[in-house]
C-alpha cells in the first residue's frame, strides 16, 4: 500500500513538470500535427469558387472557377483550378503538386498563348492570377514545410485559440514567418498573419463560414486575404463541396491541362 501511494505521489509531481518542460518549438509542432491529423483521409474533393478582387478604392471584379483536389498518401495534395468566367480568363487552368519536402510542382495553362507554363520555384511568391494570394498560398500547407513555435493562447472573437508561429523552411518563400490563430476545439485555422522577408506584416488571411463534411472535415466558405501594404484584398467564396468523386492521378496531368473541363 505504501509503495502504491508513493507511485501516485510521484506521478502527481512528475506529470506537471513534464508539461512545463515542453519547449515552445515542441508545443508548436504538436499543434501543427494535430491540425494536419484532423484533415487526413478525405480522399478527394471538388468545389466551386468565386474570386472577388477588390482594389484599394473598393472597386470589385469577380472570377468564377472550379477546384478539384486529390489526397496523396505520403505526400502533399494534388489540385487543379479551372477558370470558367469571365472571358479573359476562361479556360485558364492551374495545376499544383504539393510536396512535403522540396519545392512544389506547379503549372499554369494560358489559353491565349496555348501554352503550359511551369511556375519556377523562385517565383512562388508571385501573385496568383493578379489576386492577393501568392502561388505558395494556393498549395496545401504541409507540416514539413515549416518549423514551429508556440506563442500562447488568445481569443478570436469569442473563440479560444492557440497562436502558432510557422517559419518557412524554403529560403525562396516570400515570407519570413506566419502567425496562425487556431481554434482550440476544432483545430482549424481562423486567421493567418503573413510577414514579408523584412519582418513587416504584409497580409492577413481570415477564414469564415466553416461547415463540416463527412462528419469530420471542416471547410471554410469564405477566405479573405487583405494586403496591408497595397490596401487591396481578395475574397474566395467556396460552395458545392462534393467528396468521394473517384479522382485518380490521371485527372491531374499537366499534359491535359489545355483540355481540362
Amino acid at each position: 500500500m505504501l509503495r502504491k501511494t508513493n507511485i501516485i505521489i510521484w506521478c502527481l509531481i512528475f506529470l506537471p513538470v513534464t508539461l512545463v518542460a515542453q519547449t515552445p518549438e515542441e508545443r508548436g509542432l504538436e499543434i501543427a500535427k494535430e491540425v494536419d491529423a484532423r484533415d487526413i483521409g478525405f480522399g478527394d474533393s471538388a468545389n466551386k469558387i468565386t474570386m472577388v478582387l477588390r482594389d484599394q478604392h473598393g472597386n470589385e471584379r469577380s472570377r468564377y472557377m472550379r477546384n478539384r483536389t486529390l489526397e496523396v498518401e505520403g505526400d502533399g495534395d494534388k489540385s487543379i483550378i479551372i477558370f470558367d468566367n469571365p472571358g479573359d480568363v476562361k479556360g485558364t487552368a492551374f495545376l499544383s503538386f504539393t510536396h512535403k519536402e522540396g519545392p512544389d510542382d506547379q503549372w499554369l495553362y494560358i489559353p491565349a498563348l496555348r501554352k503550359v507554363k511551369r511556375i519556377a520555384s523562385n517565383n512562388k511568391a508571385g501573385a496568383f492570377m493578379n489576386s492577393e494570394f501568392a502561388f505558395e498560398d494556393i498549395a496545401s500547407q504541409e507540416v514539413e514545410k515549416y518549423t514551429y513555435k508556440y506563442i500562447g493562447e488568445d481569443t478570436y472573437g469569442e473563440i479560444a485559440v492557440f497562436k502558432n508561429e510557422a517559419d518557412p523552411v524554403d529560403p525562396k518563400s516570400g515570407y519570413s514567418r506566419l502567425e496562425v490563430w487556431i481554434d482550440q476545439q476544432r483545430f482549424i485555422p481562423l486567421k493567418v498573419d503573413f510577414f514579408n522577408r523584412g519582418g513587416k506584416l504584409k497580409k492577413t488571411l481570415e477564414f469564415d463560414e466553416y461547415e463540416q463534411y463527412l462528419e469530420k472535415y471542416w471547410r471554410a466558405g469564405k477566405w479573405t486575404m487583405t494586403n496591408h501594404i497595397t490596401g487591396k484584398s481578395t475574397v474566395l467564396y467556396t460552395t458545392g463541396w462534393v467528396f468521394n468523386n473517384g479522382f485518380t492521378d490521371k485527372d491531374f496531368n499537366k499534359n491535359s491541362l489545355s483540355r481540362a473541363k
